[in-house]
């Protein structure tokens, strides 16, 4: 394997990781505001407080209802590991559930990534998010209030921790 000239070494993932959770009663304490507010009822999605982080290469929702209800799945950063507080909760993107029984969501707006990728002729790039050492990767759903549980996506994370 080749290095740079400053003997720096390509990222490699050590193992990989693929996360899924049932968002069943995921509220971010508001259905207009993309601040977690007050009590909120989160979940991690990607815990990389105790170790040396991680890069997601895909982010999806699978909606579990048709109907014309479509969830906002919130994606938070936060050193914290026991729960998202207001203070220390950073967003980072959102994803958006289908109202098509099954039908599965990716995440296109991941930021590009520094990837060396074959020469295609076009401007290609990796997409990804890094989670930093020391951070967690936090899930909630934009909604004030109780939802129905029957009705809320299934919310997972792929990738690999370095």
């Amino acid at each position: 394997m080749a290095t740079t000239a400053t003997n720096k070494q390509p990222l490699l993932v050590d193992r990989v990781f693929h996360n899924v959770i049932e968002s069943n009663s995921l509220t971010s304490g508001s259905d207009t505001s993309l601040d977690i507010l007050g009590t909120n009822e989160s979940v991690i999605l990607l815990d990389c407080t105790t170790n040396d982080g991680g890069t997601v290469e895909d982010l999806y929702v699978i909606s579990r209802t048709a109907s014309s209800t479509a969830y906002t799945v919130l994606l938070y950063f936060s050193s914290s590991s026991d729960y998202l507080r207001p203070s220390e909760s950073v967003y980072v993107g959102k994803l958006e559930s289908s109202t098509t029984l099954g039908e599965v969501t990716s995440s296109t707006e991941l930021p590009k990534v520094m990837v060396p990728l074959p020469s295609t002729g076009s401007e290609a790039q990796i997409r990804g998010l890094y989670v930093p050492k020391g951070k967690a990767l936090w899930v909630s759903l934009q909604v004030a209030g109780p939802v129905n549980t029957g009705d809320t996506p299934v919310v997972g994370v792929q990738g690999g921790y370095y």
